[in-house]
């Protein structure tokens, strides 16, 4: 059987997406010229922790070379989200709330980077410190590499998961002097343009949950934040209703979901509770702040 030029040209064309949108993503070091400070010595307290969540393929860990997968969307509309998983700064949840969520986000058309940022650092003062400039490295790496892989300079955000959310609010809210030296040719202090923030915390004062821990602050530049926890996720939902109220009281774009159920670490796992359905919720926000104009 002979098949017409039109038909071959189509098979052709259909391969060549299946090519695009199955392509192996692209890995980068985030410090190629030395990793800054030292990691932390294991404690024994942080080990029996991290192993009492037993050995799963998906959990990376032990990870002092911190680098970012770059999932380049078949389709790119413009728009970039480092997707920072969570696991206690311990380790990272690198399925559910890592590739999953890349693949998720490359639907929409948005260009995905998966951030495999310095864990455990659980034993630091600040245990935040490294992931959070891992983080800003990576934002800056991507807005580097932006003509490259079709991003806007502008549309760079910051998706987080528990762990990954308190490395999100840091990275977005804190205006601190960095901890590490500023690469020339990256713009690797300022923030994200948005974030998304996925039963997050760490920022509320122990004593009075009313009030933010002492040295933390939302700016008046804060970039638009997504929020999203369920209402039986311990105190995470206190977390994430205080941070939405300081937004709403300095006027910047946000939006909050707050599910009966769901508890913590859904990430995008599947189920019959409406929670499970953030990341079309997430999408249509993604769409009303033109994020997603190019699709």
């Amino acid at each position: 059987m002979k098949l017409r030029p039109l038909c071959l040209f189509a098979l052709a064309a259909v391969s060549a997406a299946a090519s695009s949108s199955s392509a192996a993503p692209i890995t980068l070091p985030l410090w190629p010229e030395g990793v800054p400070g030292t990691m932390p010595p294991l404690s024994e307290a942080t080990r029996k922790l991290r192993d009492s969540y037993g050995s799963n393929p998906s959990r990376l860990t032990d990870i002092s070379n911190p680098e970012m997968a770059v999932y380049v969307a078949p389709k790119p509309n413009g728009t970039c989200v480092v997707v920072a998983p969570g696991g206690g700064f311990m380790f990272l949840s690198a399925a559910s709330e890592g590739t999953q969520v890349c693949e998720w986000l490359n639907s929409l058309g948005v260009t995905a980077v998966l951030l495999k940022y310095r864990t455990p650092t659980r034993d630091d003062k600040d245990p935040f410190e490294k992931p959070v400039a891992d983080g800003l490295r990576a934002i800056g790496m991507v807005r580097h590499h932006a003509k490259e892989w079709g991003v806007d300079v502008k549309h760079v955000g910051l998706l987080g998961f528990s762990a990954g959310g308190n490395l999100l609010g840091h990275a977005a809210c804190d205006r601190g002097e960095r901890s590490y030296k500023q690469h020339p040719e990256y713009d690797d202090e300022r923030g994200p343009d948005f974030g998304v923030f996925v039963y997050g915390g760490g920022f509320l004062d122990r004593e009075d949950p009313a009030k933010f821990r002492a040295g933390f602050t939302v700016p008046a530049d804060a970039p638009p934040m997504f929020f999203v926890v369920a209402h039986d996720d311990k105190n995470n939902a206190v977390e994430a209703a205080r941070l939405y109220l300081e937004y709403k009281r300095l006027g910047i774009h946000s939006e909050i979901h707050v599910y009966t159920h769901g508890g913590h670490g859904f990430g995008m796992k599947q189920g019959a509770h409406p929670i499970y359905n953030w990341p079309q919720r997430c999408g249509e926000w993604m769409r009303a702040m033109g994020y997603l104009a190019g699709n």
